[in-house]
């Protein structure tokens, strides 16, 4: 159905009920109806949206803590999530925006949103490709992969790659690029359908199931005899651990995530950091915010990929905005099968 500009209707969003630790459940949010007038306040340089795609993003759930990391602002009890997104402009206060516009960026996950702090918005010039894309390929996570590989792990043709998380939103594009540099790859997930993935579809040299593995030491060993050059970090924990004892000398390590800690109360340690040391490696973590100067860059290299078929990318679509709690739980389960999506309405 249409939506009419100045109409007023109802507004499903779905709400963080309070801050936890441990896992997620679906019952930490819940689902409400409020309205909204679908129209920009006069006077105000805002813009009216409605939304379309909702990302499901590990990320989230460090938001839902009480005490965040400097940089971060978490969720307030009471009020709707908020995360990546893709919506259409309704109305629009603000010069750079028009009605019928298409962005990505930060997104409430509710129907329609009035959105005053727009530099948080991205315009769609090419609506070519899927939308949803630019919850993940062509948006954040996209442009996680490609910083983090390109710009944080210095990779050159034919070194030794390894992914963690390696199906996930990031993790497949990782494993992509590090291919079309001519670079060895092999990832780790958490499912036969997974590594099946990660080897037929997008291209990796070899994968494995961690879940199957008792000793990492040894298998990483099994699958790089001769050392890994370059790790992406999406893990954390054990696997760190292990892939510690695997690096090259002068291996270089980019930390994006580590989903293995996000719900513990009590981090784990890492034993072998020495190997820092003596193999003069470069560990470092970087995120996303650092490098969005490169977006036009990144779409200009990317594009192209995808028009020539040289880059395949896998959703996992949740349909309605009911279904997004589930959705986003699922993640730290490994119940997605590629990049969580949600989809309020495809226009």
């Amino acid at each position: 159905m249409a939506s009419v500009v100045g109409e007023e209707v109802s507004n499903k969003q779905v709400i963080f009920k309070d801050y936890f630790t441990g896992f997620p459940k679906e019952s930490d949010m819940y689902l409400t109806t409020s309205t909204i007038e679908l129209k920009v306040p006069e006077g105000s340089n805002g813009v009216l949206l409605k939304n379309l795609y909702l990302s499901c993003d590990p990320v989230m759930r460090i938001l839902m803590q009480r005490v965040v990391p400097k940089g971060f602002s978490n969720y307030t009890p009471g009020s709707p999530i908020n995360g990546y997104g893709v919506a259409k402009v309704l109305d629009s206060g603000h010069p750079d925006f028009k009605a019928g516009d298409l962005v990505w960026g930060s997104a409430r996950w509710e129907e329609y949103s009035l959105i005053t702090a727009t530099e948080g918005l991205r315009k769609i010039t090419h609506s070519d490709v899927p939308l949803s894309y630019y919850t993940g390929l062509l948006g954040m996570p996209g442009m996680t992969a490609y910083a983090g590989f390109h710009e944080v792990c210095s990779p050159k043709k034919g070194e030794y790659v390894f992914v963690s998380a390696a199906s996930g939103a990031v993790g497949q594009l990782v494993g992509q690029f590090a291919k079309l540099l001519g670079c060895y790859v092999v990832g780790s997930a958490g499912s036969k359908e997974k590594v099946d993935l990660l080897k037929n579809k997008f291209g990796f040299d070899d994968a494995f199931n961690y879940k199957e593995e008792h000793d990492l030491d040894a298998a990483l060993k099994r699958y790089f005899p001769e050392g890994i050059d370059i790790y992406f970090e999406n893990v954390g924990g054990e696997t760190l651990d292990a892939v510690l004892l695997n690096m090259r000398d002068h291996g270089r390590i980019a930390v994006c995530g580590m989903i293995s800690q996000y719900n513990l109360d009590q981090p784990e340690g890492v034993k072998n950091l020495m190997c820092l040391v003596y193999k003069r490696i470069h560990m470092t973590g970087f995120t996303v915010r650092d490098y969005y100067h490169l977006y036009p860059k990144f779409l200009d290299t990317v594009l192209p990929y995808i028009k020539e078929g040289k880059i395949a990318y896998v959703e996992d679509i949740a349909e309605g905005l009911e279904s997004g709690p589930a959705a986003l739980v699922g993640l730290f389960s490994g119940r997605n099968i590629g990049k969580q999506v949600v989809v309020i309405a495809r226009e």
